[in-house]
C-alpha cells in the first residue's frame, strides 16, 4: 500500500481565495491569528541590512502581517532590498509552523520611498496637471518597482481634501476639490492594483477622514465637520476609490471627529466603509495611531483598552510596529473583551490579501528583475513630463519665456542649486534626514540600529539630479548665468543681499528661485508636522526679492513649494511668477526648459490661493452664503477674492471656448446628457488648456454650493488648432445629501458653467431634471470625456 502526503487547502491554488484564507484560518492558533494583525520594522528583524534571526525570531515565531518599509527605512539599493524581503520570508515560510508570508508595505507618495527608485513630482504637483491619465501611468511605474523589490502595498494615495494651505501635509495632497481629488486618486489606484492581484499592488487611500481639515491648520488637530459636509466632500475620494477602483485597503486619519477619534470610529470604519460602500478589504492603522487612543487621545488608559477600541471600530492591521495587537490583544481574546468574531473577520481579511497577491505561490522574487525596472527611460521621461504639466504660471508680464540672445541672467536664491529642494516629505531624502535626527536626538523611539546613523542620509540626495541652475546654465550658457545665493532658506541671515542686489542690477532678468525644504525635520518648512500660521516664505527670501526687485530689474519669481505663499506684494514685485510645486528628480529640467520657451506652462491650480491667511478656509466651492461679508461684500482690510483662483494657470499662448451646446432636457435621473465645448488656441505657439465644466444648483432642499466641478479635460493645441471637448454628465452625479442625508436628485433646473478657472467659468446653458419629487439614486462619481 502506497499513502500520498496532501497539501493543505490553503495551498491549493486552484481553489476560491476566500476559501483557502478560511482554511488557513481554521488552522490557527490564537496566538498565529493575532502574529498576522500585526507588524516589524525593518531594523527590528535586520542590523545593518542583513537579516539577523536572533533579533527577528521573537517577532516571526507565531507569523507576522505586514514588514515596514524594507527600502524606506533603510540604506539598501533595490537589489539588496529584494534580496532581504526574500530572506525574511524565508524564515516565514521555512521556519514558522504555517508558513504563511508577510505582506511588505512601503510609502509612494511620490514614487517608491527607495535610494534608488525613480523621484516623481509631489501630489499637489500631478494634481496641477489635471491629468488623472498621467496618475495612473506614475502608478504603474511605481507597481512595477514595487513587486520587483519585493514589497506588495503602498500607502497611497492621499485623499485628504485639503482647504487650509497651513496644514503641513497640504503638499501630500491633490487640493481643495473632492472631484478632482477623486479623479486623481481613481487613477492612482486603478494604476497601483493593476488587474491582477498577483501581480498588483494593494493601494490604501488615507487618511480616513477629514485629516486635512485641521482646527488652525495644525497636524493631528481635531476636525470640525457636519454630516453632510463629510459626506459631499471628505468622505467622496474615499467611496470613489472604493465603489469606483477597488481599493483594498484603507488607513485611518489621525483626527478625531466630534470627539471619536477616526482609528476608534465604528460609524467610520464598519458602517460607512463596509456596510455602506461594500469594503472588502482591510484597513490599516496609521503609523503609532493605535497606541495613541491612550497616549494622545486619552479615550482609554492603556494599550489593551486601545487595542479593544480599535478592534471594535473595524480596524485590523497595526502598523508600523506591533505596540497593541500583539500579547495585549491575545490577552483581550481571551478575557472575552474582543470577541473572536472580530478577531477572525480582520484575519481572514488578512489572509485573503495574502491568497490574492500570490504570496504562497510566489513568496520570493527574482532580483534580476530589480534593475530592468528602476530608474528606466521610460519612468524618467513619465516624471520629466508630470514635472512639465504640473508648472503653473500665475502671472506673467511678457519677461517669460526668457527673450534669446540675453547677455546676463542673475539667478539667485536658495532653491536654485538645490537638489534636496525639489523633493517633497516622502522623498527618501527627506525621510533618511528624520531617521537621523531621531537618533541625534536620543530619543530611540523606532528602537533604529544605532550604527547604522551615518549610513541613512549618506547619498540620500542623488548626484544625477540637476538643478534648476545647472539645467539653466545648459541651456544660457555660464557666461550668461551670473548665480547668487542671497539668502538661506529658514534663516535670517541678509549678509549675501548686497551680492544678489549686484548681480540683479548688473543683469537683463533676475530668476529668483525660492520657497520650501520639504520634510519632517526641524530644520524643514513643509510637509507632515510642519505646519505654518503665516502663509509667508521662510526666513529672510521674500525680503531678498522685494531688495532684488527694488533694482528695477525684471524679476521672474519660481515657487518651489509645498504651499502657496504670499502676500500679494511678493507677488506683485514679481513681473512673472511661476509655480514649481516640488516637481521630483527632473523638476529642475522642466523650469528651466519653461523659463527659455522649449515648453509652455499649462497646469492649473488644483487649490485656492488666498490672498491673506485670515481669509482661510478659502475655497472655489463655498455655500452662497459664504465667501463675501453681508452686505458690504469684503473684508475691512481685504478684498475676499482669492490671490489666484482654483482652476487658475495662464500659458504663453491664449485660447477662447465656443459657446457649448447642451441637451437641456427634461432628463429623468437615470439619463447621461450631453455637453459639448469648443476650444481654440487663438495664439502663436503651441499650448495647454484645461476645459473645466462646473454646475450649480440655484434652489435646492438644502443649501448647494455656488459651484461644483463636474469634468475637466487637458488638451495640447497647436496655433489655429480647435478641438471640441464632448462631455456626458450623467443626471445623478447632480445629487447631493439631502435633508436626511440620502444621496438625492431633485427635479428642477440645473446650471451648468464653463471656463478655464473657477473664476471665469460662466454660465452656458442648463439642465432640466424631470419628476415631481426627489429621487434617492446611486451616486455616480465621474463624468465621461472625449475630445473628439
Amino acid at each position: 500500500m502506497t499513502s500520498t502526503t496532501r497539501e493543505p487547502a490553503y495551498l491549493d491554488p486552484g481553489l476560491e481565495p476566500t476559501a483557502r484564507a478560511a482554511d488557513l484560518l481554521g488552522r490557527m492558533t490564537l496566538e498565529e491569528k493575532v502574529g498576522q494583525l500585526g507588524s516589524a520594522w525593518v531594523f527590528q528583524l535586520a542590523d545593518a541590512g542583513r537579516f539577523d534571526p536572533a533579533r527577528a525570531e521573537p517577532l516571526l515565531a507565531d507569523g507576522l502581517g505586514q514588514v515596514t518599509r524594507i527600502s524606506g527605512a533603510s540604506h539598501l539599493g533595490g537589489v539588496a532590498a529584494a534580496e532581504l524581503a526574500n530572506r525574511i520570508q524565508r524564515h516565514l515560510v521555512e521556519h514558522t509552523r504555517l508558513g504563511v508570508p508577510a505582506i511588505v508595505h512601503e510609502e509612494i507618495c511620490s514614487g517608491p520611498m527607495a535610494r534608488e527608485a525613480t523621484i516623481f513630482a509631489q501630489a499637489i504637483g500631478v494634481a496641477s496637471t489635471w491629468d488623472p491619465e498621467l496618475n495612473e501611468r506614475l502608478a504603474t511605474e511605481v507597481r512595477r518597482q514595487m513587486r520587483a523589490m519585493g514589497a506588495h502595498q503602498g500607502l497611497s494615495p492621499v485623499l485628504d481634501v485639503c482647504r487650509d494651505p497651513r496644514w503641513g501635509r497640504t503638499e501630500e495632497t491633490y487640493g481643495e476639490d473632492p472631484h478632482l481629488v477623486a479623479r486623481m486618486g481613481v487613477a492612482f489606484v486603478r494604476g497601483l492594483q493593476g488587474d491582477d492581484p498577483a501581480t498588483g499592488v494593494i493601494a490604501t487611500p488615507k487618511h480616513f477622514v477629514g485629516y486635512g481639515a485641521s482646527e488652525g491648520g495644525l497636524n493631528w488637530a481635531p476636525a470640525h465637520l457636519g454630516p453632510r459636509e463629510l459626506r459631499e466632500v471628505y468622505l467622496h475620494p474615499f467611496e470613489a476609490v472604493v465603489r469606483e477602483a477597488g481599493a483594498r485597503s484603507i488607513m485611518n486619519a489621525y483626527n478625531e471627529l466630534d470627539g471619536i477619534p477616526c482609528g476608534a470610529s465604528a460609524e467610520l470604519l464598519t458602517t460607512i466603509l463596509r456596510d455602506e460602500w461594500g469594503f472588502d478589504g482591510f484597513a490599516v492603522s496609521d503609523y503609532f495611531s493605535i497606541r495613541q487612543l491612550a497616549e494622545y487621545h486619552r479615550v482609554v488608559e492603556d494599550p489593551t483598552g486601545a487595542a479593544v477600541v480599535a478592534m471594535a471600530a473595524g480596524m485590523d492591521v497595526e502598523l508600523p510596529g506591533t505596540d497593541c495587537f500583539g500579547a495585549t490583544l491575545v490577552h483581550a481574546v481571551r478575557d472575552g473583551r474582543v470577541p473572536t468574531t472580530d478577531l477572525d473577520r480582520a484575519v481572514l481579511g488578512v489572509l485573503r490579501a495574502k491568497v490574492e497577491l500570490g504570496l504562497f505561490e510566489q513568496p520570493y522574487v527574482d532580483t534580476g528583475a530589480v534593475a530592468p525596472v528602476s530608474r528606466t527611460p521610460d519612468q524618467l521621461e513619465l516624471a520629466r513630463t508630470i514635472a512639465a504639466r504640473s508648472l503653473v504660471l500665475l502671472r506673467n508680464d511678457g519677461v517669460l519665456p526668457l527673450a534669446p540672445g540675453l547677455d546676463n541672467v542673475a539667478v539667485i536664491g536658495p532653491s536654485a542649486d538645490s537638489a534636496r529642494n525639489l523633493l517633497g516629505d516622502y522623498s527618501y531624502a527627506a525621510h533618511a534626514e528624520s531617521l537621523t535626527e531621531v537618533l541625534d536626538s536620543g530619543q530611540n523611539v523606532f528602537e533604529l540600529p544605532v550604527d547604522g546613523s551615518s549610513s541613512f542620509t549618506d547619498g540620500a540626495v542623488p548626484a544625477r539630479i540637476r538643478t534648476v541652475l545647472g539645467a539653466l546654465t545648459d541651456r544660457l550658457g555660464a557666461g550668461v548665468v551670473h548665480h547668487v545665493v542671497g539668502c538661506g532658506l529658514g534663516d535670517d541671515d541678509r549678509s549675501g543681499f548686497d551680492e544678489a542686489v549686484r548681480a540683479a542690477a548688473a543683469a537683463d532678468v533676475a530668476v529668483c528661485v525660492v520657497g520650501d525644504r520639504c520634510g519632517l525635520t526641524d530644520e524643514c518648512t513643509s510637509g507632515e508636522s510642519r505646519d505654518v500660521a503665516r502663509l509667508r516664505l521662510p526666513g529672510v527670501q521674500e525680503k531678498l526679492v522685494h531688495a532684488v526687485a527694488a533694482t528695477g530689474t525684471p524679476v521672474v519669481l519660481v515657487l518651489v513649494a509645498g504651499r502657496p505663499y504670499g502676500p500679494e506684494a511678493l507677488h506683485d514685485a514679481a513681473a512673472a511668477v511661476l509655480m514649481a510645486w516640488l516637481p521630483g528628480e527632473v523638476g529642475g529640467e522642466a523650469i528651466a526648459a519653461a523659463l527659455v520657451g522649449e515648453t509652455s506652462p499649462g497646469g492649473k491650480l488644483p487649490m485656492t490661493w488666498p490672498r491673506d491667511p485670515g481669509q482661510l478656509p478659502t475655497y472655489h466651492g463655498h455655500k452662497v452664503s459664504g465667501g463675501r461679508s453681508h452686505w458690504k461684500g469684503d473684508y475691512v482690510d481685504v478684498p475676499v477674492a482669492p490671490l489666484h483662483p482654483f482652476g487658475h494657470g495662464l500659458s504663453y499662448t491664449t485660447f477662447a471656448l465656443d459657446v457649448a451646446d447642451i441637451d437641456e432636457g427634461p432628463h429623468d435621473p437615470d439619463a447621461v446628457v450631453n455637453v459639448s465645448v469648443g476650444v481654440t488656441n487663438t495664439g502663436e505657439v503651441t499650448g495647454d488648456e484645461v476645459v473645466q465644466l462646473y454646475t450649480r444648483d440655484p434652489v435646492a432642499s438644502v443649501t448647494r454650493p455656488v459651484r461644483e466641478l463636474r469634468g475637466f479635460r487637458r488638451v495640447s493645441l497647436a496655433p489655429g488648432e480647435h478641438r471640441t471637448i464632448r462631455f456626458g454628465v450623467p443626471v445623478a452625479q447632480l445629487g447631493f445629501c439631502g435633508p436626511d442625508l440620502r444621496h438625492v436628485v431633485e427635479p428642477g433646473v440645473v446650471e451648468v458653467h464653463v471656463g478655464t478657472s473657477a473664476a471665469d467659468a460662466r454660465q452656458v446653458g442648463r439642465i432640466i431634471v424631470a419628476g415631481d419629487a426627489p429621487v434617492e439614486v446611486t451616486k455616480v462619481f465621474d463624468s465621461t470625456c472625449d475630445p473628439a
